[in-house]
């Protein structure tokens, strides 16, 4: 158990080369345990990716504004970055098992409210608690697998990991239409949300016959005080990111921006003296404080900027190609086959490189966004260096995953996949604002399909740059580890 103030850095942060999964007992039953642990992966992506394609029918069924209608989506995202390190920490704290079994029960009730909303309100109050109650499952699968699988078969369980992340991804959007389209029992786009039901109904009692509990800190408190004063930090941060560039950047965005960093401050100090008094902090400021673990989140965080690719791509088929909007969407689609296949081959590669594993596929991403600039005027050829896209970062995501969690000791998985997941969401929301931004200050709206094309390779250039970096930063942790 890590009590006080960890006396250290020793008790929160483990060697890279530590093998954490060799303490840990093999359960006979991991690998069906570790299907039940990828449901929970699945679902929360899944209904950020599967709601895109409903909100025109959502729109016109409520008769609702496009502001409205945007929220279903962007309080989902909002609330889901915001709880996530809250939620791996209450698994770290009561039991992930628990923790896990909980948020999943409150993802189902919350998807029976969006499923059954009578109006846009219900709706939007209906999302809110699925990404509360998103943020607190999600981080138990990660922490699980960490828990269940010894050293030598966590890179396999990793790459199936990020493997259901390209499933959500390329499967999302498809099964919204098809869902949509067909309309089981007449419930229409309702029908989204409720299939969640039967999928969580499934896995609820696997769940509590395959899953063994994992638990640190018994008897160790939640810091209220800091996870309030975090998911306030968070929120004017994610608020202003997420909303500004729908809203044309309100003037309340830039005060919630310059508040978020007062609170964060105020978090970071207030965690500092509860750990030099000996208590426990929400986050640890002794784990941050070692430079592999920030050098790791931050080649995370760069790696996510491809998370405006999605953005500017949609509007190139469109604007810049003449393409329908279903057009727009199979041709992003061996990016997602790629993402998809991408994490099957992780765990061999891993084998002969280890940690630069995550190098590689982001040289692959890299690779793949030049070419993807330098073809913008031929789209014929898109469809190669997309597949090098997603094959990239279906490499580097478990690779990443890893490289995090190597940094942190068995007792605070929890927090560190909470830690990465909350990096990635907020990489996300600000590579949308800042790289999304750029591409439309270049191409505005009602600009040439040429301007388009140009803005487009030019924002794809910069994305592989930040890549690029995040390439750089991985490498050069896998040489500190050498030393």
């Amino acid at each position: 158990m890590v009590t006080g103030a960890c006396k250290g850095l020793e008790a929160g942060i483990a060697h890279p080369r530590a093998a954490d999964g060799a303490r840990v007992q093999p359960d006979s039953r991991r690998w069906f345990a570790l299907g039940v642990l990828l449901l929970g992966t699945l679902l929360p992506p899944l209904d950020f990716f599967i709601v895109n394609v409903a909100l025109p029918v959502i729109r016109s069924d409520f008769q609702a504004s496009s502001d409205l209608a945007q929220l279903v989506v962007s309080v989902y995202a909002t609330a889901y970055a915001v709880t996530l390190i809250l939620g791996g920490r209450l698994g770290d704290l009561y039991g992930r098992k628990r923790v896990y079994l909980g948020g999943m029960v409150g993802f189902g009730l919350a998807s029976a409210l969006c499923g059954l909303a009578p109006s846009p309100e219900v709706l939007i109050a209906g999302r809110l608690l699925q990404g509360i109650t998103a943020a607190i499952m999600a981080p138990q699968s990660l922490a699980l697998i960490h828990a269940t699988f010894p050293a030598e078969e966590k890179n396999r369980a990793l790459g199936l990991y990020g493997a259901t992340f390209g499933l959500a991804s390329v499967s999302g959007q498809v099964l919204g239409g098809v869902l949509i389209e067909a309309s089981p029992f007449g419930l229409g786009w309702r029908s989204i949300f409720l299939i969640n039901l039967p999928i969580i109904l499934c896995a609820l009692p696997a769940a509590l016959v395959l899953l063994r509990e994992s638990r640190t800190n018994q008897g160790a408190r939640l810091d209220v005080i800091g996870a309030c004063l975090l998911a306030a930090g968070l929120l004017a941060l994610v608020v202003p990111l997420v909303e500004g560039p729908r809203l044309a950047w309100p003037w309340w965005s830039v005060p919630l921006l310059l508040l978020s960093g007062v609170l964060l401050w105020l978090f970071w100090r207030y965690e500092q003296r509860k750990e030099g008094v000996g208590e426990m902090p929400l986050v640890l400021p002794s784990l941050l404080a070692a430079a592999r673990l920030r050098r790791s989140l931050l080649a995370t965080f760069l790696f996510y900027a491809l998370a405006s690719f999605f953005l500017i791509f949609a509007v190139y088929q469109q604007a810049g190609l003449g393409h329908g909007a279903l057009a727009a969407g199979w041709a992003i689609l061996p990016l997602g086959v790629g993402f998809l296949c991408g994490p099957l081959c992780s765990p061999r590669i891993a084998q002969r490189l280890g940690t630069r594993t995550a190098s590689l596929g982001m040289a692959l991403e890299v690779t793949g966004l030049v070419l993807v600039a330098a073809l913008a005027g031929s789209p014929a050829w898109l469809p190669v260096p997309l597949l090098l896209i997603g094959l990239g970062q279906g490499i580097a995501l478990p690779a990443l995953v890893r490289l995090n969690a190597d940094q942190v000791a068995p007792s605070l998985a929890g927090l560190a996949a909470g830690l990465m997941n909350a990096t990635l969401q907020i990489s996300a929301a600000l590579s949308v604002a800042l790289l999304g931004g750029l591409f439309f200050l270049l191409a505005p709206d009602g600009a040439p399909a040429a301007t388009v094309r140009f803005a487009f390779s030019l924002t794809s250039l910069a994305i592989a740059g930040a890549l690029a970096l995040a390439a750089g930063l991985s490498w050069q942790r896998t040489s500190d580890a050498n030393d």
